[in-house]
């Protein structure tokens, strides 16, 4: 069967891409960068692309030429990325003949003929009942499951970018056509290691890129985007930057990534050509630092104001925390992501210990991160005393934190105190020197020996 001029005329304009490049951010969508040839004429040239994505953003879409050889202006632009439907596929066909598999019980299949008068199809989805000729009667409904010729190379089938170009003059430009696309996402995903005993660990870090946009990349180059990027809206167009002028790149798992600062934001990109297959997960390692010093940190959190004579039993937490500077092997700016810790038992073997998240760490900066809950730590919390003036607008509390050890070695826990009845206060007693943190806010740091039972109390004076 001879193909529909429709189909002749849009299958000669398409150009196919090459070189793709892709840009990921944190919010779940990508720039998209590939290189297209065109063959211009001077005057006006119909170019269509067919190698967009079908979650294109349309109205953010640049073509440019990047060696700046070509003058050309861009008069019209447009996208069509009609669903695939069999009334889509009717519709190249209205006016035509085509072969129809009608199924009828206890009979076997056999072809029939019909012209498509109306295929039903509406853009946008609605629907409208076909109109089929059948030896010369009409009906409403398909005479059987249609059976549509090949399209050979035609790619009306796909997203199509199309264009209206205005050319001074002939020539051949590689130019690039760059736009947003949602349906990509990365994240950073963090495990460390440490021994059964000692302050140190190793860590790697992995990157996982998830490629939902309806295409795949083939040997793309890769960069990923780390920062809290602000849009406006879900479908509103981005501008592009072009330059960027970094602070020099730190390798990084035999720099499989580096990494450099951008603008307000960290650029993290990939050394080698990665594929990123539609539906496709993928997993590369960007960091690997041995032997970072990460003090383990106990924390005992009292629960701030209460009624006379209340108690409370609590846990111990357990942080771990490092500074990310290269004195202490690592250095470079972290993305945001989950952290997994794993311990070393007597036999060497890993065991899962806890997780958490960290945000973007900027180097040269602290990360505390929280593991979990000690086991043979524990801490008792009780209000011993309280007395209230409201006419003279006074409140005393004296509290008391027991903290037992029953550890086989000795361990330093933060008893960490609240003053949340507003106001002014003070500690008018204390059974040892406190540390303030922030206004409302004092820790204790005590040493507790194994099998030790050590006292904290403290009487606080509240003004308001």
């Amino acid at each position: 069967m001879k193909l529909p001029t429709l189909l002749l005329l849009a299958a000669a304009s398409i150009s196919f891409a090459a070189d793709p490049a892709l840009t990921i951010y944190n919010g779940g969508y990508a720039v998209v960068r590939e290189t297209l040839p065109i063959d211009l004429k001077s005057g006006v040239n119909q170019v269509s692309f067919a190698g967009a994505t079908a979650k294109v953003e349309a109205d953010s879409v640049i073509l440019r030429d990047v060696a700046g050889k070509a003058e050309f202006q861009i008069l019209e632009q447009s996208y069509r990325n009609d669903p695939v439907s069999q009334s889509m596929l009717l519709s190249l066909f209205e006016g035509k003949t085509l072969e129809f598999n009608r199924r009828e019980t206890n009979k076997p299949d056999r072809l029939v003929m019909g012209k498509v008068v109306r295929s039903g199809f509406v853009p946008g989805g609605n629907f409208v009942e076909p109109i089929i000729e059948v030896d010369g009667k009409l009906q409403f409904s398909l005479p059987g499951e249609p059976i549509f010729p090949s399209l050979g190379t035609d790619n009306v089938l796909k997203p199509t970018l199309n264009w209206k170009l205005n050319s001074a003059s002939s020539g051949k430009i590689d130019a690039e056509v760059a736009y947003l696309s949602r349906g990509f996402s990365w994240e950073a995903s963090y495990n460390l290691v440490a021994p059964e005993k000692g302050d140190t660990v190793d860590i790697v870090g992995w990157v996982t890129m998830n490629n939902q946009s309806g295409m795949t990349f083939a040997d793309a180059k890769l960069k990923l985007m780390a920062g809290d990027v602000h849009r406006v809206e879900e479908n509103v167009a981005m501008p592009f930057a072009t330059t960027a002028k970094g602070r020099g790149m730190m390798a990084m798992a035999d720099a499989v990534v580096t990494e450099k600062s951008f603008d307000e934001f960290h650029l993290y990109t990939l050394g080698n050509p990665v594929t990123l297959r539609d539906k496709e997960t993928k997993q590369v390692e960007f960091v690997r630092a041995t032997g970072v010093k990460a003090e383990r940190i106990y924390v005992y959190e009292g629960s701030g104001y209460s009624r006379r004579g209340s108690s409370a039993a609590g846990k111990v937490q357990v942080f771990r925390e490092f500074k990310n500077a290269e004195a202490n092997k690592l250095g470079l700016a972290l993305p945001k992501g989950k952290v997994r810790f794993y311990s070393q038992d007597g036999d060497r073997q890993l065991e899962f210990v806890g997780e958490n998240t960290i945000d973007h760490t900027p180097k040269g900066e602290v990360i505390r991160v929280l593991t979990g809950n000690s086991f043979d730590l524990v801490g008792e919390r009780r209000q011993v005393n309280q007395t209230e003036d409201g006419a003279n607008r006074v409140a005393t509390q004296t509290i008391e934190v027991k903290l037992r050890n029953r550890k086989a070695e000795p361990v330093v826990i933060r008893v960490r105190e609240h003053a949340t009845r507003g106001g002014k206060w003070t500690l008018t007693a204390q059974s040892q020197p406190h540390e303030k943190v922030d206004a409302t806010t004092f820790e204790f740091v005590v040493p507790v020996q194994p099998n030790e039972e050590k006292v904290v109390t403290y009487t606080i004076r509240t003004t308001w």
